[in-house]
């Protein structure tokens, strides 16, 4: 089983790691950022594309177009691009400047919202870009990742079983919640196959995907301004939320010990070491998905300015007081 310290090789069930020495606890962090498009998003990708293929959906011809944040749209640039379909991707403010410049590199066009519907948020606007240009010209094919069932299935099929072959002892598993895809796909998975483990929810403050109030919410990947489609509480055993600024002092300390991930991964590691240290975790064995890595987010959440601009200028000290002490 190829657990490793540090991200040297991995195989066809993809690369863990331990983050023991960094935290103090176990806690197995499976890490999608290894393949061509950089993220988790390449399978949900692959499976809906192939789908409207066979459904005969989407043909020679034909302009796939999707609302993204970021990742989803890098995948999607990547396949259209091997298959030679154009690609618009519909995106808003929030969405890094490097991962816009990455998928205009792979050919596609990127349309940035800047004005939020009154009532659905910014995605709501993103949403209503793309049906008004699906009504003007019939070569868009949208293939809609918010209610798109190949989103989960394809993590059902595939990131699930993986996790499991690797922990056949495994106790809990933490998810990331965004358009809920992968939190979907691998708590079915585990519910039908596994039911012993649990499956918890990690999502963002801000975020009304489980039933919070609205917020601010400054890093893309996870959270919802509206209620995901694909949501379904019954496979989930247990919702935590994270604010953003415990999200970023996470991510920060964990590229202290030279692990760089996205602000998700920072999401995930905080909830779960969370919850680790209120259920006395140490004898538990405990897994977490890292849906990207960090080179995307340079100029946002490891930018001190930005940081210090939106969540005030001690937002790091605390790592900055463990990192004294270690020392």
């Amino acid at each position: 089983m190829p657990i490793i310290s540090v991200p040297e090789a991995f195989n066809e069930d993809g690369l863990f790691v331990d983050l023991q020495p960094v935290f103090g606890q176990s806690l197995f962090l499976k890490c999608e950022g290894f393949n061509f498009a950089g993220s988790v998003k390449l399978k949900a990708a692959n499976e809906m594309v192939a789908a409207a293929e066979r459904e005969g959906v989407l043909r020679p011809g034909a302009v796939l177009i999707e609302s993204s944040s970021g990742n989803l749209g890098v995948a999607l640039s990547t396949i259209a691009a091997s298959r030679g379909y154009q690609f618009l991707c519909v995106t808003d403010s929030r969405c890094n400047l490097a991962t816009r410049l990455l998928m205009e590199a792979l050919g596609a066009q990127v349309h940035v919202i800047t004005e939020p519907d009154p009532v659905g948020g910014l995605l709501g606007a993103r949403i209503n870009h793309i049906r008004a240009l699906c009504a003007s010209d019939d070569r868009y094919v949208w293939l809609n990742q918010y209610t798109n069932p190949n989103a989960w299935k394809a993590h059902y099929r595939t990131t699930a079983p993986a996790i499991a072959r690797q922990f056949p002892e495994l106790d809990v598993l933490f998810l990331g919640a965004g358009t809920t895809g992968t939190l979907m796909g691998c708590a079915r998975y585990f519910q039908q196959w596994h039911p012993s483990v649990r499956v918890v929810a990690v999502d963002s403050v801000g975020s009304v995907s489980f039933g919070g109030p609205p917020g601010r919410r400054m890093i893309p990947g996870l959270g919802m301004g509206v209620r995901p489609p694909l949501l379904d509480d019954s496979y989930i055993d247990e919702v935590i939320m994270v604010d953003e600024a415990d999200a970023i002092r996470t991510c920060h300390r964990l590229a202290r010990r030279g692990f760089l991930f996205g602000g998700s991964t920072g999401t995930v590691v905080s909830g779960a070491m969370g919850w680790l240290a209120e259920h006395e975790g140490q004898g538990l064995t405990a897994v977490a998905l890292a849906p990207d890595l960090g080179e995307r987010y340079l100029d946002t959440i490891y930018q001190s300015n930005w940081v210090e601009d939106l969540y005030g200028p001690d937002v790091l000290a605390a790592n900055e007081r463990v990192a004294a002490q270690a020392a």
